[in-house]
């Protein structure tokens, strides 16, 4: 029986792109030489394909039987990635197009959520990219502060791993965040502050997701921000929170719930804040290709469940196929 031929694409244009590096090299590394024969694919930070590309039309790639992009952030999370492999005709680990873009969009997300009856923390949106009008930023700032008290998150909208995330303290910070923010995207989140404990909430699956007990991230600075992630690597993580089982089994509902709300297939990890002041969960965002790397909790949480690094992946890839199978048989004419 010939091996399974699997193409890795890792790396990408985006601000994720060194974390991306690493969470490719852990999946190669995963993939056993007795079962399959990996395909590494990197793609430059200037988005050259190495080596060249390799998924242009339909048919012209026999040779691969399943991709497994792990290509975090834009350009490769936010549905461009997944149009082409579509368009290539090719299976591929993780959800689809519509999935993955409005997963990565913040605003989206928050609002197929509240579509759905799930719990997001109040939000405004700022359109700081648009070239026809020029942002009025006292109206904008007044409108944000007669809603919100100090101190406010703001966010590119578009973005992960926690760039371009600040935290504003009073009204010139918050000038200051919307600006380093527009740097990243089109469109700016702010949200209110919640004081309290975040966990984050791991889902597999296509048509009967299932979702993993829950993490509690353990910030070492004011909050979980890029640096704290990757740079200095003092975050902490528990895998056996401190909280009531109901708090457990309330957070695995609402992962799958906003797993189903985006329509995601395969795999996506959702992380959540839980307020001290109140008791109340809120979904915080849903990460679509979450990271893979030694220090990522989306396959730490499945180890500690006990489905080990190596069968995850195998489990993703099959689900991949299982899911491509399923809409080969739909029809595209008449």
């Amino acid at each position: 029986m010939s091996k399974c031929r699997v193409a890795v694409i890792y790396g990408g244009r985006s601000g994720e792109h060194e974390v991306s590096v690493r969470s490719g090299q852990a999946i190669l590394n995963a993939l056993r030489p007795e079962d399959y024969e990996a395909v590494p694919i990197f793609i430059t930070k200037e988005g050259k394909w190495e080596p060249g590309p390799i998924l242009p039309e339909p048919g012209a790639n026999p040779g691969i039987d399943v991709v497994f992009p792990v290509l975090h952030g834009t350009f490769g999370e936010d549905g461009t990635m997944q149009g082409l492999l579509e368009m290539a005709d090719l299976p591929y680990v993780g959800p689809g197009v519509f999935a993955s873009s409005a997963s990565m969009d913040k605003e989206h997300t928050k609002r197929l959520c509240v579509e759905r009856g799930l719990p997001v923390v109040e939000y405004e949106v700022l359109h700081t990219g648009n070239p026809h009008t020029e942002l009025d930023w006292e109206k904008e700032i007044a409108r944000i502060e007669a809603r919100f008290e100090y101190p406010l998150f703001v966010k590119p909208c578009n973005l992960g791993s926690s760039v371009g995330i600040s935290k504003a303290r009073d009204r010139a910070g918050l000038r200051a965040a919307i600006e380093e923010a527009a740097k990243y995207d089109l469109k700016v989140l702010v949200e209110r502050s919640i004081i309290g404990q975040e966990f984050e909430c791991s889902v597999i699956g296509n048509y009967r997701p299932q979702a993993s007990p829950p993490c509690e991230i353990l910030p070492s600075q004011d909050f979980y921000d890029y640096n704290d992630k990757y740079v200095l690597g003092t975050a902490g993580t528990s895998l056996t929170p401190n909280v009531p089982a109901e708090t457990i089994e309330e957070i695995q509902r609402l992962a799958v719930e906003c797993f189903r709300a985006l329509d995601c297939m395969g795999m996506a990890r959702v992380d959540f804040l839980l307020e001290r002041a109140t008791g109340r969960l809120y979904i915080n965002e849903i990460n679509t290709i979450p990271g893979f790397t030694s220090i990522s909790m989306y396959p730490k949480m499945w180890e500690h469940a006990g489905l080990p690094f190596d069968m995850l992946v195998d489990m993703l890839l099959h689900l991949a196929m299982e899911r491509h199978e399923l809409r080969k048989a739909l029809r595209y004419e008449r």
